[in-house]
């Protein structure tokens, strides 16, 4: 097993720290409704159970992430990460629009909460559960560069967010006794769980359609063949993409024709461990060409030149 599929395969235990805490936060906020009867609460409740849905659905594909490559998949399986992220985007979506039906069906309906205090106790709880999680794959997402365990993190933080909107409406209808801010509150929740699930999905379709790694990291790779071409060397043709947790580089590399070819190729390795170094998780490819030849300087025009 090499080091990127190692690492896939660690990130599973997120995924199941992520689906205890959903299946614990589920039961918490079930509770709250049956309490309170807040349309509120059961839209949290809601919203909760697509966490489960989402956090079970990345376990699978952060498993099959750490598969080894074969022949038919010749750069991994990690790509298999942005297929999690949209799954997930797409029962946001779901999960609000069931929301906004519920609201509207106790907006024109409106009934008496009972038992707020309890309710809204048992509802922090469970935020508050959320929340540290949330900051655990935050922190996991950001350091394994994995879409999979950020997309998660990004919906605990909306669900704590929201949380946090629904225990002050419910709190502000036990103080004013105006029912009909409840439901008011759900479909505002919807809302903003609408904004969040079509974010995902944005990120994991600019995954599959073999987006540039980010600008920092391309900076970085500027900065390390600048740093040869003080030497007489050029590069051109440069070419990025993110897989999932795996960044892949391409480049032409000019050399002066009178090298070696054993310099050559002592150059560009040495070009590629200094990127490797700097980026985790990160395959590089290099082609070497002659300066003196004006062929190597022929590109489709889609590479990044300096």
């Amino acid at each position: 097993m090499n080091i990127i599929q190692a690492n896939s395969s660690k990130l599973t235990k997120f995924a199941w720290l992520s689906i205890g805490v959903a299946v614990f936060t589920i039961a918490m906020k079930t509770i709250a409704y049956f309490l309170t009867g807040s349309v509120g609460l059961l839209s949290d409740a809601l919203e909760s159970l697509v966490n489960l849905a989402g956090a079970i659905m990345a376990l699978g594909m952060l498993t099959i992430a750490a598969r080894p490559a074969d022949k038919d998949h010749p750069y991994g399986h990690t790509k298999a990460e942005y297929f999690s992220s949209g799954f997930e985007g797409a029962l946001i979506l779901i999960a609000a629009l069931a929301i906004i039906a519920t609201a509207v069906q106790r907006l024109l309906a409106p009934k008496p909460l009972e038992q707020v205090g309890i309710g809204l106790i048992v509802s922090v709880i469970a935020s508050l559960a959320n929340l540290w999680v949330a900051l655990i794959l935050k922190r996991a997402g950001k350091v394994n560069n994995s879409i999979s365990l950020t997309s998660n993190s990004n919906h605990l933080m909306t669900d704590v967010w929201t949380s946090g909107g629904v225990i002050i409406g419910v709190g502000a209808v036990a103080l004013t006794k105006w029912n009909f801010l409840d439901p008011i509150i759900a479909i505002l929740v919807a809302f903003n769980i609408i904004f969040t699930g079509f974010g995902i999905i944005k990120q994991s379709v600019a995954g599959l359609m073999d987006a540039s790694i980010s600008k920092g990291d391309l900076e970085t790779i500027r900065r390390i063949l600048d740093k040869h071409t003080e030497n007489g060397v050029e590069y051109h043709a440069l070419r990025t993409r993110q897989s999932g947790s795996k960044k892949i580089v391409s480049m032409h590399v000019l050399v002066p024709g009178k090298w070696s070819v054993l310099r050559g190729h002592k150059l560009i390795s040495q070009i590629e461990n200094e990127i490797m170094l700097q980026l985790d998780e990160c395959i590089v490819f290099t082609h070497l060409e002659a300066l003196a030849d004006p062929a190597s300087f022929d590109d489709d025009g889609f590479g990044i030149n300096p």
